[in-house]
This record gives C-alpha cells, structure tokens and sequence, in this order.
C-alpha cells in the first residue's frame, strides 16, 4: 500500500496494491499488519458501515463528540468528494479540510483521524460507501456541523443543489459546535 500524507498530515489517503489481469482484480482493502507499517498507527476496527446514496447527495459533516470515530473510508461504487476537517482546538490546522474523490475506479481509501468531522458528496448516479470505524456508532453523541460554513470554505464540486438529511439541513456551524 502506498500511504500519501494530505495538507492535513494526520489526514492519510491510501492506494492500495492491486493485481489486475484479463479476468479483473484483486487487492486488499484491509491488512492489520500492512497498516500498521505504513501508518505507524495501531488501529483497532469495531464496526463496517455500508451506504449507498443518489448523485447530489451530501452527507456531513459528521463526528461523535465522545466515543470519537477514525474513519478509513473507500468507495466500491460510483465517485464521491470526500471530505475531512479538523476540529480538535489545539491542532495548529484546526478548521482546515482537505477533500479527495474516491471512486470504485481508483480504489483509494481515506483514512480520517478522530477529532475530525467527516462527509462526503456523490458525484456519481449513485455511490455505495464503505468505513471501518474505531469506536461504536453512538447516536446520542453525534454532531454534525453545517456542508456549507462559510468559515470553512469548502469546495464542494456541486453540479446542483446538494440533497440533504434533515439532520444535517440543521447542523451548526463551526463556531457554535461542539469541538474536541
């Protein structure tokens, strides 16, 4: 695996080794051993999570204010912009984001550290997410700050009116969050 630092040094993305021929591909998408070596990180993973989403949708920006998530994140279908800020007060790159398009087609992973908020955008028809999470999916802790915070200045590549939960119409901003 070839592990890319992003502006964002804690903010990692992947490319994996894939084996192709004729009949398809293989790689793998998950080796403790690899990860650790190439991250320097000891992650634990408790938790796959799998959505599929139309084009436009947005989904974000999303984090657990305790039992804060990482997210290593990879897209099996379609194209999304995915997109992770940091949040953490003392990170000298608190409320920068960096974003990057995943797709099925160039299988890259995103790995997004705890104490970020995470989302992602469908470029595609459709998308179908993957992530492998470090902490449980707990509800009742979920955040999520506004797609559009004019602080952040994100660049969404939006071709038409974002679809959005209505969770996530009444998101905060950045200033008025919840922060780590």
């Amino acid at each position: 695996m070839n592990v890319q630092p992003t502006n964002i040094p804690d903010v990692l993305l992947i490319e994996p080794k894939v084996f192709g021929d004729e009949r398809g591909f293989f790689f793998e998408s998950f080796n403790q051993r690899q990860w650790q070596q190439a991250t320097g990180l000891d992650t634990v993973f408790v938790q796959h999570n799998h959505s599929r989403s139309v084009q436009n949708v947005l989904r974000g920006l999303h984090y657990q204010i305790k039992q804060p998530q990482g997210k290593l994140v990879r897209v099996v279908q379609g194209e999304v912009f995915d997109v992770a800020v940091d949040i953490r007060r003392n990170s000298a790159t608190f409320g920068q984001w960096v974003g990057e398009v995943l797709s099925a087609e160039n299988k890259r992973q995103f790995w997004v550290p705890e104490g970020f908020a995470h989302g992602f955008l469908v470029l595609s028809e459709t998308a179908e997410f993957l992530y492998l999470t470090t902490d449980y999916y707990a509800p009742e802790h979920e955040r999520a700050i506004i797609w559009n915070d004019p602080e952040l200045k994100i660049a969404w590549p939006l071709a038409a009116e974002p679809i959005l939960s209505a969770k996530d119409k009444q998101a905060k901003l950045l200033r008025e969050a919840e922060l780590f």
